[in-house]
């Protein structure tokens, strides 16, 4: 069976097709957040390490890193920080520093600038997860030495040269390429977790098949793991939780292995708790009992962070599988 192992300092998490879902915390992102993003361009980083914090009380198994940040005070005043390749590579270490200081889960370093990919490389303890790669010539000559490099695992995302394809088999077929050219480099299938782009299905009344069926194939034909940014399918309607909880276990039902998300929605994670239950993935059902309890908390009016924190503290539920985190050779 495939195993991706991602690693921080003291904890693994294994992505598997036997594994519980892992849940990749996305909120650590300033692109379309300008408060956050106007937050880091002075240097005040509280809202990053409170989200850190909650996205792990409320069950991430690993958090998505991104340092996209626009710095418009700044530009104005020296033109350098309107290039990514100057504002980035410094904010991602900065960033790195300040979650592991305060928590202990695996991270995945996002960035679309190769420097700052590498600058969370370097920062991060253990063994991260990158992301990403696309099926673009110029990307992948540029990111897959950095994944042999390091010998991390990558997000492969299916797209190309020639954009985002609404034909599956297109994408499918940009996956397996990614999945080639990583071999030719001496990276295994298991360190790759495909993407394979879930589209609004408010646009695409197709978009949730679509995606199924690509999990499916992609799972039996490529041995591969996959991940979805999974509110992307929820996009432009009202009442997008509902339709993201739903997604979800059908998704993992599919052959899907994780998703980056927004864990502090208890919704979603109620959802992806009884599917990991049902898909007996949560031994003995302790990992529902126990979040069963946060549930309770939050129908007597607590918050579910709040709700969540207090059952850290009284130790009940944890995400992820713990282990001794091993150095990157």
């Amino acid at each position: 069976m495939t195993r991706t192992v991602i690693e921080s300092k003291t904890k693994t998490v294994v992505i598997g097709f036997d594994e519980p879902f892992c849940v990749i915390g996305e909120r650590i992102n300033p692109t379309g957040r300008k408060k956050l993003a106007a937050e880091l361009e002075v240097g005040d980083f509280s809202t990053v390490e409170r989200d850190a914090l909650e996205q792990v009380l409320c069950g991430a198994n690993i958090l998505d890193i991104n340092s996209g940040a626009v710095f418009s005070n700044k530009m104005a005043e020296d033109p350098r920080y309107a290039d990514n390749n100057f504002v980035e590579p410094p904010l991602m270490r900065e960033l790195i520093a300040r979650v592991q200081a305060i928590v202990d889960v695996p991270l995945c370093i996002d960035s679309s600038v190769p420097a700052a990919l590498e600058a969370g490389l370097e920062a991060s303890e253990g063994r991260p997860l990158l992301n990403s790669v696309t099926g673009e010539e110029e990307r992948l000559e540029l990111v897959l030495p950095l994944v042999k490099k390091y010998n991390v695992p990558v997000v492969a995302i299916s797209n190309d040269d020639t954009g985002i394809s609404e034909d599956p088999d297109v994408r499918f077929a940009v996956a397996k390429k990614i999945v080639e050219r990583a071999a030719d480099f001496g990276i295994p299938a298991h360190d790759i977790v495909v993407d394979p782009l879930v589209m609004p299905i408010g646009a695409m009344r197709t978009a949730g098949q679509q995606v199924f069926t690509l999990v499916r194939r992609l799972r039996e034909e490529l041995g591969v793991n996959t991940t979805c940014g999974a509110s992307n399918v929820s996009f432009g309607l009202p009442q997008r939780h509902g339709i993201n909880a739903a997604f979800l276990p059908m998704a993992i039902s599919a052959g899907m292995t994780s998703a980056i998300m927004n864990p502090v929605r208890m919704q979603e994670m109620e959802a992806i708790r009884a599917a990991n239950l049902l898909m007996d993935r949560d031994p003995d059902g302790t990992q529902w009992i126990a979040f069963s309890r946060i549930m309770d908390a939050v129908t007597a009016g607590a918050s579910f962070a709040d709700a969540a924190k207090d059952a850290a503290s009284a130790g009940g539920s944890g995400g992820g599988r713990r282990g001794g985190g091993r150095r990157r050779r």
